[in-house]
């Protein structure tokens, strides 16, 4: 049987007061590439997740969500689709993202394109919007093609940045680092329904306790999206399960 755990949380502010989460819950998932999905933020929205993810590029001045070609000519605005509904939710929920004042979220921002100028842009439109840069209930974490770490720093406080787990950071650039992510399959080639080999579940702890010992919470990529998966990702203590099936897990963690 699934053991049970204590309840996580984790620090408004850093969103990484422990990062070693005990009780999984719906605030410890991650909306892979959520422009995908039916409908975009708002199903993850309704579900309560953790974490929503949108991938951007900067075309002609506009600050453009999705994946590939097609995707960019649709023309899709990040405003339109995330920054928007977020504002109206903070003013519903009096400077929250949901009812539940306890709950945070991290809003995962994959630069595809020219960091700079690409994260420039997001700040410029992100300036529109003050609520959204103030709330100690929002973080916005740059991932993707990020600029390089020794500027992390330079950037204004509400810009935090998603850490690559296995990769080296000065102290500096890790005072703006509030998430570690990763490949799974720089770990190992395993298919979500058999058993993690011994010597990569290795890996993967180590890697996970290094981020917890810096208060850091993970993430992985790349990883099996199925029930079997998503216990072991919680046995091995991974904060944020990654998935492309908002529901399912949702209701796989409620059943917990």
């Amino acid at each position: 049987m699934f053991k049970t755990f204590a309840v996580l949380q984790l620090a408004l502010v850093t969103f990484a007061a422990d990062a070693q989460p005990a009780h999984y819950t719906v605030a410890n998932t991650h909306s892979h590439n959520d422009y995908e999905q039916p409908i975009p933020f708002w199903l993850a929205w309704q579900e309560r997740f953790g974490s929503i993810e949108a991938d951007i590029w900067l075309v002609k001045g506009q600050v453009i969500i999705g994946h590939d070609t097609q995707e960019i000519r649709a023309g899709r605005r990040l405003e339109d689709y995330y920054i928007k509904p977020l504002a109206a939710c903070l003013a519903e929920n009096h400077g929250h993202p949901y009812s539940d004042t306890s709950r945070s979220l991290l809003m995962l921002i994959d630069i595809k394109a020219d960091s700079v100028a690409t994260l420039g842009a997001l700040i410029s439109l992100l300036n529109k919007y003050p609520v959204l840069e103030h709330s100690p209930a929002i973080k916005w974490v740059i991932s993707g093609n990020r600029p390089p770490s020794d500027r992390y720093a330079s950037y204004p406080p509400f810009i935090a940045f998603d850490g690559v787990l296995h990769a080296r950071y000065s102290g500096e650039a890790l005072s703006r680092i509030v998430l570690m992510s990763d490949d799974l399959r720089d770990y190992t080639k395993w298919d979500g329904h058999s058993d993690i080999p011994a010597a990569d579940r290795e890996r993967l702890l180590s890697a996970i306790r290094l981020a917890h010992k810096r208060h850091l919470p993970v993430r992985f990529w790349d990883a099996p999206d199925i029930p079997a998966a998503w216990r072991r990702l919680c046995d091995l203590r991974v904060d944020y399960i990654n998935t492309d099936h908002i529901r399912e897990l949702a209701a796989w963690l409620n059943s917990l």
